[in-house]
């Protein structure tokens, strides 16, 4: 992902330069990328980097921190930025570098706010921010022999945002079950990616013990599918357009999921559903409708269209479901 920055090359090599190496650091403790623009991530970079002291004349191993009372409020920060990375931020902008800029740093707590003003309030300006002991410990051997050790010392029994964020609940996963006992194999392309994890994590998850019926290739329609089965639940034509990309069937209570892996084409809307629906009048199963999505950004752009009554899963959170319908499971949840 750092090798693809485009918007790093209007800088001269020794500011790209640290500016990657900063989020080579950052990606090295564990810190989530996923929801930043390549500005965002460039601004974060920037900020670290001011902190920490460090520029094209300030190498890693001469970081700064806490202990060495080097503090820096948010304007401080700008000014910083604005006359070592080449940039002309506004100072008036300097509620972005708390809010945006240094928010998953200190969350982490690789930097500390408030470390010089204690008692100002959260938008203060006057609000100081450094790097804590432990970060600036593990920066300095940055770019030498000693670096691997450090970070590896630094990481021990610390989990990072990333994994925090993710929530992973550790969910039993059992395989599922293809009849014929054969393996699939997908064709190349980020539909069959996507058609891929809901069969390997969504399926042994949230319906273990269940038989895929039918699933699609994007270059062999017929891919998988289960004639006997899918004769025993009256189910339409195959050939039909309505079709989901993914179908199974979880005997033990008699639910059949129907699943569209969205990239390129819509979700599971309420036309859909009707229509699907009408379709299988005379299907003695339960239905699930799940619509499946690579991640957040792909999602968003197709949630307005979602139906109620119907589950979301998110690949690269596998083990959560979004349920379009508020009152159905109104109350806490409560993580085990």
């Amino acid at each position: 992902m750092l090798n693809n920055l485009k918007s790093f090359n209007k800088k001269s090599d020794d500011v790209k330069n640290l500016i990657l190496e900063a989020l080579t650091i950052l990606n090295d403790t564990g810190i989530p990328f996923e929801n930043f623009t390549e500005r965002g991530l460039e601004k974060m970079a920037m900020s670290f980097l001011a902190v920490a002291n460090v520029n094209t004349k300030n190498p890693w191993r001469e970081a700064k921190g806490i202990e060495d009372n080097f503090r820096l409020g948010s304007r401080e920060i700008i000014n910083y930025i604005n006359e070592h990375f080449e940039e002309n931020i506004s100072s008036g902008s300097y509620d972005d570098i708390r809010r945006k800029d240094l928010k998953l740093l200190t969350i982490a707590e690789f930097i500390i706010k408030a470390a010089g003003k204690i008692e100002a309030a959260t938008n203060d300006p006057s609000r100081k921010y450094a790097l804590s002991k432990d970060f600036k410990n593990l920066i300095i051997y940055y770019n030498t022999p000693n670096y691997p050790k450090s970070l590896k010392l630094f990481m021990r029994d610390r989990e990072t945002l990333a994994e925090v964020f993710k929530r992973n609940r550790n969910l039993k996963r059992i395989s599922v079950s293809i009849p014929s006992g054969e393996k699939l194999s997908f064709s190349a392309g980020l539909h069959n990616d996507l058609q891929k994890a809901i069969i390997e994590e969504f399926l042994p998850i949230f319906a273990p013990g269940c038989e895929l019926l039918y699933v699609g290739d994007t270059s062999n329609k017929m891919l998988f599918y289960n004639k006997d089965v899918l004769s025993k639940l009256n189910f339409f034509e195959l050939s039909h357009d309505e079709l989901p990309d993914i179908l199974a069937y979880l005997p033990e209570r008699n639910w059949l999921f129907l699943i569209e892996a969205v990239h390129s084409s819509g979700p599971l809307s309420e036309v859909r559903i009707h229509q699907l629906k009408k379709l299988l009048s005379a299907c003695p199963a339960e239905f699930v409708f799940v619509t499946a999505f690579l991640n957040r950004e792909t999602f968003k752009t197709w949630a307005s269209q979602i139906a109620w009554e119907t589950e979301v899963w998110i690949a690269d959170n596998p083990e959560h479901l979004i349920h379009f319908n508020g009152d159905k499971f109104l109350g806490p949840y409560i993580q085990k």
